[in-house]
């Protein structure tokens, strides 16, 4: 992929210390280019450092060693250019889902004459009407709907996806996918997105890296090459018996101890 890398990591190390000052590696020598424009999505047991690699991304937490570039500048903090959705929708319960959404404009400064955007945003997710709504006001799969939105307002380079349909019902969860997918293919925006849906990932991804149990390597990367995203179709049937193959394999690997 080189010459068209949009983020670049390179072999990235994330080391903690157990209660006896032990190192334990969440993620271990990690190389990673990811396009402009590309859905990845990130796949593997847990605890294998998934969210950890989404932390870093987006300046939330720093490496040992390596480097992760957006753009070719370092990221060393977080920015309203790396946008994060997490798994609960975390809206302000005090404001209303217009305001939530604008927060981050209000908070730079750059809200006065983009109200028509606000506006567009909430008609985009289907939500229009509930502009004066507070969180409590609406169900769980609206209020992740605005979380999705009032991190894409502040047009971040990179949307980072921690899990953002895990919290929700299977019917939810659908639909919302396939809101996911639309706002994608309508804003251009990379996205990375960590899930344990092996047919999430198959459905909105155009690739699939698969991670391995502490110490948080990657194994496969997966490119998804589908004429069509129906779970039924052959070819995504195919493609998730690989990494589901893939994903054993990985989990059924004895972890490996260091003791430096």
């Amino acid at each position: 992929m080189s010459g068209n890398v949009f983020i670049d990591i390179k072999k990235v190390n994330r080391v903690y210390r157990d209660t006896n000052g032990n190192p334990l590696y969440a993620l271990k020598d990690i190389d990673l280019e990811i396009a402009k424009g590309e859905f990845v999505s990130i796949v593997g047991p847990s605890g294998c450092g998934k969210t950890t690699l989404l932390r870093l991304i987006a300046g939330l937490d720093r490496p040992q060693s390596g480097s992760l570039a957006i753009e070719g500048q370092e990221i060393t903090r977080p920015s309203h250019e790396q946008g994060y959705v997490f798994q609960q929708s975390t809206l302000f319960p005090w404001a209303s889902v217009h305001d939530n959404v604008a927060m981050g404009l209000k908070a730079r400064g750059i809200y006065k004459g983009r109200e028509d955007q606000v506006k567009n945003y909430i008609d985009m997710i289907g939500l229009t009407g509930f502009e004066k709504s507070y969180p409590h006001e609406i169900s769980g799969g609206m209020a992740q709907r605005v979380a999705i939105i009032r991190a894409l307002i502040n047009e971040p380079k990179v949307l980072l996806l921690d899990e953002p349909l895990g919290a929700l019902d299977a019917f939810k969860r659908i639909e919302l996918q396939a809101l996911l997918l639309d706002v994608w293919t309508k804003t251009n925006t990379t996205m990375v997105m960590v899930t344990h849906d092996v047919d999430e990932a198959i459905s909105l991804s155009t690739r699939i890296v698969i991670m391995t149990p502490r110490p948080g390597q990657i194994t496969d990367i997966f490119d998804v090459n589908l004429g069509e995203r129906d779970r039924n179709n052959d070819d995504f049937i195919e493609l998730r018996k690989k990494i589901l193959e893939v994903l054993h394999i990985a989990i059924s690997q004895p972890q490996v101890e260091y003791n430096l």
